[in-house]
């Protein structure tokens, strides 16, 4: 059983385990953005929904320009510009082309700290036509916070999200 509170304008929050919480949250998301084409508009709520539904330390997107990946919309502290691909978590996950969970920034071999805070972190790339145009940066301020149903649904949100985006 889940409880259901006011979270947001047009989002309710859902109580239970993350399944049920995902399962909950990401119906709202996509009425929320609706016909929006916007990308800006689009990451930063997508940004803000997943940061408050959550509670994660740091939510945001980093898109590809020019050969790097540069900040885009997000939530928390402040955050590294400019990413080279295959350095950090986002680079090697843009340069991989697939979801990395780590479950101790300060173990991932040349982790950039944007924040001494950040224990962990899941980046999920988005993909358009077998490219990668950007990520989504998550952070946890726990250790070992993300796991594969975490992998699975913000898959499934960053697929939906580049169908919207572009």
């Amino acid at each position: 059983m889940y409880k259901a509170y006011p979270m947001a304008e047009d989002l309710i929050r859902i109580e239970g385990d993350k399944s049920t919480i995902y399962g909950g949250f990401i119906p709202q998301l996509k009425a929320l953005v609706g016909d929006e084409k916007d990308t800006v508009a689009n990451l930063a709520n997508v940004a803000a929904a997943l940061k408050e539904t959550f509670g994660f330390f740091w939510v945001g997107f980093y898109l590809v320009k020019e050969g790097e990946l540069v900040l885009g919309p997000f939530q928390g502290p402040v955050a590294c510009t400019r990413i080279q691909r295959g350095k950090g978590v986002c680079g090697a996950a843009w340069e991989k082309a697939e979801t990395l969970i780590v479950d101790d920034v300060d173990a991932f071999p040349g982790h950039i700290a944007c924040s001494s805070l950040s224990k962990s972190e899941i980046v999920v790339p988005l993909i358009q036509k077998g490219e990668v145009i950007g990520v989504l940066d998550v952070d946890s301020d726990q250790l070992a916070n993300f796991d594969e149903t975490d992998a699975h649904q913000l898959n499934n949100l960053c697929q939906w999200l580049v169908s919207v985006i572009v």
